[in-house]
């Protein structure tokens, strides 16, 4: 049984399509669900020519995954479930804080989209998908 999914989400179609699954999950398991947004404020270090176009791009960021948790807790909510949510802006790996949270909280299983990313991309960047399934705590759906 699991009472605790946790659904990190960053406003993609495939974190949609996870948060989708969570519910339904939720649903029959009357689970509840805790919505983490996480900030990669290392992506700003990875990529500093992103600040170069006159907008606080952190700030910019921390207002859009705002209104990203805001909207799925609207959704979960009319799904008649319990739901909280959780921001987080690290400059650490975003596979850190979910497993984090997954420890903390604690959940039952995540429920996570992933990107598929391939090739260089994965080779440099990784896969917060895949560190998130190789160091969670509890089962990881994908």
């Amino acid at each position: 049984m699991y009472r605790r999914i946790l659904v990190p989400i960053d406003g993609s179609h495939t974190a949609n399509r996870g948060l989708v699954e969570a519910i339904k999950i939720a649903k029959d398991q009357k689970a509840a669900l805790r919505l983490l947004h996480v900030v990669d404020q290392a992506a700003l270090v990875r990529y500093p020519e992103a600040t170069l176009y006159g907008t606080d791009l952190p700030k910019a960021l921390e207002k859009q995954g705002q209104e990203i948790l805001a909207k799925a807790e609207t959704m979960v909510r009319k799904q008649g479930l319990k739901v909280d949510t959780t921001f987080h802006r690290k400059l650490v790996r975003v596979a850190d804080v979910i497993i984090q949270q997954a420890k903390k909280w604690p959940a039952d299983i995540i429920v996570l989209g992933t990107h598929g990313s391939r090739g260089v991309d994965r080779l440099v960047m990784g896969s917060d998908a895949e560190l998130v399934v190789r160091a969670s705590p509890v089962p990881v759906l994908l």
